[in-house]
């Protein structure tokens, strides 16, 4: 019979990894005596990160004392002690290749279900000392499962674990581990695991994304892993296309038309995405990435780019300057997740300034398949010289059956027309949207300053807007995702300190750095990435979560370690890729 052989708590704490604070509940400690676990947690016990632990689907960690000796052995290890792999029982039996998703077990006076596999990170591999642990343990099969309580109870080192039921679908742990994190994702054990009550609501999300998509096709990657800024992926490369137009929309934004040399289709874009543009300046020098959105209906005869022309913007004012009709230009596929989402939920396009630009490739689409959807368009200029695309916007508007514009000038001029021009003054903000009677229920798509979509979410979700209805675009690098880390310093992107002059050039297209390779220096291009203060996104570090997937934009990588499923074709993971050429990076 299996046996509880440790009850193991610990409360979070800040450690010290990498130069970083980390606040982790990693540690775990065997409790003395007997202790009370209720719908959430264990006396005594806590989570850092209550995203990826914890919580009534992960209330308790299980982990086998056989599979202790088996990393004993393939570690050459004679440290460990219970609680070593973060888990708050240590058993004996029940191995991961036997116990099943829903079994029931009554341990002391409480009662347990099986809710899934355990999600391995960085910190289970801080705490055994084995930055490859987040991997081992599941290529091994080995990765420990998770309880949710479902009777409250006083459990102690020594009951006996007791199965008191089974879910009619059977299929392990292990089997449930593999069918994620492995390449294959059969349709028919997915559609298996989606028939388990008791499985938690995250795996069933991912194994629903696999069922839903061609997974038997080469390089579709893992759809269930992969991370929304990964999820349209596009072949890697530059295409070289002709200016055939240029127009100015205002006084500080010009709009470049782009087709291809042989009059050949352009790749289709979705309304929302961007074009990297490589620019080079100078000859001798890296040259200037820049990623710029569609503005204009979609095509594949031609691409429309709109430029906002900074004082000191290096590409904008090249391209003011020295682009001409004729010009020829590198530019990427179109890419990006800040996509239109089909449905007929209302639709709320917000920007302000060149932010713009995305959500007009949305109103287009909207126009062009003429949406009965219920449309408010939204934006903030300073004044009319400011405001690209005005005539446009107001042309496109009478389209759509059920469309609202409003326009918000922070400091009209005495030339622009109130009720005409724009509709008050002042700037967006939730007294606006309660004013217009903003639908709580609609899609709401966002793009502006950085000030202005931080203000434009919290506004949002005072007025009750979810935020899963909340899409918002951000050039300057992206949002990070670093769990557990805490009090880093918010800093702009920057080169390495001691930059090479040799070794392939590694490009952040949306952070505007590139920066030499030095295998010497840096493991993966994370590391780089870390080091040029880059925003990035990463969990395990060792090519299992898919957390770190981003856009290829050019350029080619080798893995050391391999991933266990290989992103999909045009997407890399930055935590175990190093370039073999040149490459630029969506990040």
């Amino acid at each position: 019979m299996a046996r509880l052989l440790s009850v193991n708590v610990g409360l979070p704490r800040d450690i010290e990894w990498k130069g970083r604070i980390v606040h982790t509940g990693i540690w775990k400690n065997p409790v003395h005596g007997r202790c009370r676990i209720g719908r959430l947690n264990l006396d005594g016990d806590g989570q850092g990160d209550l995203g990826g632990h914890g919580g009534e689907q992960r209330a308790a960690f299980v982990y086998q004392i056989e599979s202790y000796r088996y990393w004993q052995e393939q570690l050459n290890r004679t440290d460990f002690v219970h609680g070593q792999f973060g888990e708050n029982f240590t058993i004996e039996g029940l191995p991961d290749d036997a116990v099943c998703i829903g079994d029931r077990f009554q341990i002391g006076c409480a009662l347990f279900e099986v809710t899934q596999p355990r999600v391995t990170c960085y910190r289970v591999g801080i705490r055994t000392n084995e930055p490859r642990m987040p991997a081992l343990l599941t290529s091994s099969g080995r990765p420990g499962f998770y309880f949710r309580v479902l009777r409250e109870g006083v459990v102690g080192a020594g009951d006996a674990i007791v199965k008191v039921g089974e879910a009619t679908e059977r299929m392990t742990v292990a089997e449930i581990n593999a069918l994620l994190y492995s390449p294959n994702h059969a349709r028919d054990r997915l559609e298996r695991a989606l028939r388990i009550e008791a499985l938690s609501p995250g795996w069933r999300s991912s194994f629903e994304a696999l069922l839903q998509s061609p997974t038997t096709v080469a390089g579709n990657g893992n759809v269930g892993l992969t991370p929304a800024a990964a999820a349209h992926p596009v072949a890697p490369g530059f295409r070289p296309l002709a200016v055939a137009r240029i127009e100015r929309e205002s006084a500080d934004v010009v709009s470049l038309s782009m087709r291809d040399l042989n009059n050949q289709p352009l790749e289709p874009a979705l309304p929302g995405q961007y074009v990297v543009l490589r620019l080079r300046p100078t000859g001798d020098n890296p040259p200037l990435l820049r990623s710029y959105s569609l503005s204009g209906p979609l095509s594949t005869e031609r691409y429309r780019i709109s430029v906002k022309i900074e004082p000191n913007g290096a590409a904008g004012t090249w391209l003011r300057e020295h682009i001409r009709v004729g010009d020829v230009l590198d530019v990427s596929a179109p890419r990006g997740s800040f996509v239109l989402q089909s449905g007929e939920r209302p639709v709320a396009l917000l920007s302000a300034g060149i932010g713009m630009t995305p959500v007009l490739a949305m109103l287009h689409a909207l126009v062009a398949s003429r949406s009965t959807r219920p449309v408010l368009w939204l934006h903030a200029a300073r004044d009319g010289q400011h405001h690209p695309f005005a005539a446009e916007v107001r042309s496109l508007m009478p389209a759509l059956t059920h469309g609202r514009r409003y326009v918000y000038y922070s400091r009209p001029d005495s030339r622009d027309r109130l009720g005409e021009d724009f509709d008050a003054t002042g700037r967006l903000s939730r007294s606006v949207f309660d004013g217009i009677c903003m639908p709580r229920e609609a899609d709401v798509y966002v793009c502006g300053p950085n000030r202005f979509m931080a203000d434009m979410k919290e506004a949002l979700a005072a007025c009750g807007v979810a935020p899963k209805r909340i899409h918002a675009e951000i050039f300057n690098g992206g949002e990070s995702l670093t769990p557990g880390v805490v009090g880093a310093a918010t800093r702009a992107p920057h080169l390495p300190e001691g930059d090479a002059n040799s070794g392939p050039l590694v490009s952040f297209a949306r952070s505007g750095i590139t920066a030499h390779w030095n295998a010497s220096a840096y493991q993966n291009v994370l590391e780089l990435a870390e080091a040029c203060d880059v925003p990035v996104r990463w969990s395990c570090r060792t090519g299992v979560c898919h957390n770190c997937e981003s856009g290829l934009v050019s350029g080619a990588v080798a893995y050391g370690p391999e991933p266990l499923d290989q992103p999909a074709d045009g997407n890399l993971l930055i935590c175990c890729a190093q370039p073999t050429s040149d490459v630029v990076i969506d990040l």
